[in-house]
């Protein structure tokens, strides 16, 4: 399994014209490599990879050039992450979401409503201990994990005023295409519905869906929230964006470089954290300038999401280490 390639991958490649390797006019061996994204430009995830490639650039004087590809060119989230298991695209930046179906600890981060706010979120997954645990998970699945930057919480966008438990019921949302997320959305009422990204505005601008969540970069960035009356700030996860590399790919490099690899995705991880919390700001006055109303819940209604989540943290118990989880729920 591990030398099958993908056709789609290698000939995109191909047609940018990726450089793996040449030797400078001083004889020494440079290398210029794809980082590939299914995000925008103009989003978060785009700074972190620019930063990124920036500080790779730096840290190794020149000699290791990384060129970022963004909104889907070298494929989709799954193509991405299937590429870089195979080598073909030896850098990826994504949600993790998509990878649930690839590393099944990274369900972990599905478990709803466990933190009220960001620097919780920050502060768990740095740790050294739940760090190395994951990377170890990804590792096991055929990736070298980096670390984690993030766009915030995903919360909730909506016609219809949510301001008690029972006001969830019956709305159609559209959610992503996981199996912990539909089965959140269900608990508490709604009715989850997968749709393609790219139909959404269209799905609230002619009421087949009555509602959707994403962060609000996304929102604003795809401008859904022209088509909303209300944001209701559910938090209900972090929206994580993990920094991934083929683990054959990293294994192979010197230790000098791989050292260059993680040092430049710490320095880029903070500066992607402080760029995703002003932009919140920035976006969510975007939102309200624009006459869409934001709902704050309160305690109450937050313990009932959680209470009717009972079953979620059940299902992801069944997959998720039992070391990973405690450390991640504490």
């Amino acid at each position: 399994m591990r030398k099958r390639k993908y056709i789609s991958a290698a000939m995109v490649l191909a047609t940018v014209g990726i450089l793996t390797g040449c030797a400078a006019d001083d004889g020494e061996q440079r290398y210029a490599y794809p980082l590939g994204t299914a995000s925008p430009e103009d989003t978060v995830t785009q700074m972190y990879a620019e930063k990124f490639a920036e500080e790779v650039d730096r840290l190794s004087e020149g000699r290791i050039k990384i060129t970022v590809y963004p909104n889907s060119v070298l494929g989709g989230d799954r193509e991405l992450l299937e590429s870089c298991y195979d080598g073909d695209i030896p850098f990826v930046i994504q949600n993790t979401a998509p990878q649930v179906n690839f590393i099944d600890d990274t369900a972990v981060f599905d478990a709803p409503c466990v933190f009220e706010d960001i620097e919780s979120v920050r502060e768990t997954v740095d740790q050294p201990e739940f760090m190395d645990k994951m990377q170890t998970s990804y590792r096991e699945a055929g990736f070298e994990l980096l670390g984690y930057a993030d766009q915030g919480f995903r919360v909730m966008s909506t016609n219809k005023a949510v301001t008690e438990f029972w006001d969830f019921k019956g709305q159609k949302i559209r959610t992503m295409e996981d199996p912990y997320q539909l089965s959140f959305w269900q608990e508490i009422g709604s009715n989850p519905t997968p749709m393609n990204f790219g139909e959404v505005y269209i799905g609230l601008q002619q009421n087949t869906i009555d509602a959707q969540e994403n962060p609000y970069e996304v929102i604003v960035s795809n401008r859904l929230y022209e088509q909303q009356d209300y944001i209701v700030e559910t938090n209900h996860v972090p929206h994580l964006i993990s920094l991934v590399v083929s683990e054959e790919f990293f294994s192979e490099l010197p230790e000098e470089d791989q050292q260059i690899l993680v040092e430049a995705e710490k320095i880029a991880k903070e500066y992607a954290r402080e760029q995703s919390d002003a932009r919140i700001d920035e976006r969510i006055q975007i939102i309200r300038d624009s006459g869409t109303e934001i709902l704050i819940l309160d305690d109450s209604v937050r313990e009932q999401m959680i209470e009717a989540s009972e079953p979620v943290y059940e299902k992801i118990a069944e997959v998720v280490d039992e070391e990973i989880l405690e450390l991640y729920m504490r």
